[in-house]
């Protein structure tokens, strides 16, 4: 059983090293086309979100307060208003209604 371990630990770090590896060995000159540079650029911006937002709802005990919390993030976000105060007022809006709805 330990030993079965010890390869799929194996198989695993060999899979992760090729996805990695590989366009960084195969493309060796700078990406002309367009919609493709355009593509790779916004990846981790959707990456990040779609990783992001299910967080957002799972994190507190009911997912009526997440949502509120990220609306009104995204809110003063829109009216440009600083980090400390969107992420502070998010924070508000969340504990105000985990300390009603519970």
């Amino acid at each position: 059983m330990n030993g079965r371990v010890y390869v799929y630990i194996l198989i695993m770090a060999v899979v992760t090293y090729l996805i990695r590896m590989l366009p960084l060995t195969l493309i060796r000159r700078t990406i002309q086309n367009q919609f493709l540079r355009s593509f790779l650029y916004y990846v981790p911006y959707a990456t990040l979100s779609v990783m992001t937002f299910p967080a957002i709802l799972s994190a507190t005990s009911s997912p009526w307060s997440g949502l509120a919390g990220f609306l009104t993030a995204v809110i003063l976000s829109w009216k440009k208003k600083g980090l400390i105060l969107v992420s502070l007022s998010a924070c508000a809006v969340v504990f105000l209604l985990e300390l009603i709805l519970v």
